[in-house]
């Protein structure tokens, strides 16, 4: 078995760690007893590279449980909780690469340790897996395939693989889970909504209520932060790009303004766009003294770093993953987890009971590939409607509730056109 983590001596908290989230995460514990059964998975080299969280942890168990070989690398730099990476190696016998704050390099040797054993189904968040075998392949050992299909978690991950679907480059079929309702209408709103404020509660301890807090961004991740920030008491901006997210924005009752101008009134800013540069240098000069700036979208380019290290006259760091930037006009900008993950870096990531019907989707579509693998087109597929209704119904299951189904002239007055007024 192979790994790289931090320290062997962390496994016991890890799994302490672990075993919390798998209590609070019943649709997977419905699917795992299912995989034990059934080993719908067995013989697959499994690679997945997503935060390496104790979430994660569960789904990793669970596709080991269905009788593949998991490997697991860090999404994130950031992200990965080293007591938990260190238990899935030595107490779960999951070949885990990933090692909390590692650099670029290691980063990226990581996922090319993860891919020299030949992953037949690849899981990817943002697709830095995905998109460095596209980049690399030609150049990559020749015994190296590619693999059956991937799936990807995240609304950035998607964007990127659309493009490489678009331009008639995408490799190998690819299933979007993060286009789920089960994922996105719950993990993005209710997940990174929750979580983003706890990180920035975390690292600051500052006071949400009373402050003029802008969201960069309304998708799905956005309307969480924003519904999540107004519950606390904070005066919430949005700023938008899209005129019907902006339009839904008034309509919830928020301020809707350009960055421009959000950026000389707000006190915490939060982007969550999927885009570059959202937060640049004109509005670091307009920004307060003491502003608050922090990312929930997958990758660090949202937030102009570079541009405020030119800015800044010098900046040291306050709290752990505070840095405080320190401009001429003797105002300071304060820049959460160097521009990256504000949730993961400063938190743990997105509540175990969410991820439930995240990761029930990456375990379920794994199933689903291995049986369809051969149909599937290099193309980005949505995953099929009877997967996300199925996952509702046993989440729904989990939590006591049932629900009321229709009768027999209900179902034929839906699928008939005569019967009218």
């Amino acid at each position: 078995m192979d790994y790289d983590v931090k320290d062997k001596s962390l496994k016991n908290a890890g799994k302490k760690r672990i075993e919390w989230a798998m209590e609070r995460m019943p649709v997977l514990e419905k699917v795992r007893q299912r995989f034990i059964k059934e080993k719908p998975l067995d013989g697959l080299n499994i690679g997945a590279c997503l935060h390496v969280t104790t979430e994660t942890a569960v789904l990793a168990i669970t596709l080991k449980s269905a009788g593949a070989r998991v490997l697991l690398c860090a999404s994130n730099p950031l992200s990965t909780q080293d007591d938990t990476a260190a238990s899935l190696v030595f107490d779960y016998g999951i070949e885990v690469f990933a090692i909390n704050a590692e650099n670029t390099k290691t980063y990226y040797q990581h996922i090319s340790a993860l891919l020299s054993n030949n992953p037949q189904i690849t899981m990817d968040d943002g697709a830095d897996l995905v998109s460095t075998i596209h980049k690399n392949f030609k150049k990559l050992d020749s015994k190296i395939a590619l693999p059956w299909a991937s799936t990807e978690e995240t609304t950035t991950g998607v964007i990127r693989l659309k493009a490489l679907q678009k331009q008639g480059n995408l490799l190998y079929p690819v299933i979007a889970v993060n286009d789920a309702y089960t994922k996105h209408l719950f993990d993005n709103r209710y997940g990174t909504g929750q979580s983003t404020l706890d990180g920035i509660i975390r690292a600051t301890n500052k006071l949400i209520a009373g402050t003029n807090l802008v969201v960069v961004g309304y998708g799905w991740c956005g309307k969480g932060a924003a519904m999540r920030a107004r519950g606390m008491g904070a005066n919430v901006i949005i700023c938008e790009v899209d005129y019907l997210k902006a339009l839904e924005a008034v309509m919830d009752g928020f301020r809707v303004m350009p960055i421009k101008d959000a950026a000389k009134i707000g006190d915490i800013f939060i982007t969550v766009t999927g885009d570059i540069n959202v937060i640049a240098a004109q509005h670091f000069q307009v920004m307060k003294d003491k502003a608050l700036v922090a990312n929930s979208g997958h990758f660090d380019v949202e937030i102009d770093v570079k541009s405020l290290e030119k800015m800044a006259i010098s900046k040291r760091e306050v709290k752990p993953l505070v840095m405080q930037y320190n401009l001429k006009n003797k105002r300071r900008i304060y820049l959460l987890a160097q521009g990256r993950l504000v949730n993961l870096a400063c938190a743990e990531g997105h509540p175990a009971e969410v991820m439930d019907l995240s990761f029930a989707n990456q375990a379920l579509s794994a199933e689903y590939i291995k049986k369809n693998f051969k149909k599937l087109e290099n193309k980005v597929y949505t995953i099929p409607k009877k997967i996300d209704d199925y996952i509702a119904k046993l989440k729904l299951e989990c939590m006591g509730i049932k629900i009321d189904k229709l009768t027999a002239e209900q179902k034929e007055y839906l699928s008939a056109w005569e019967i009218g007024t």
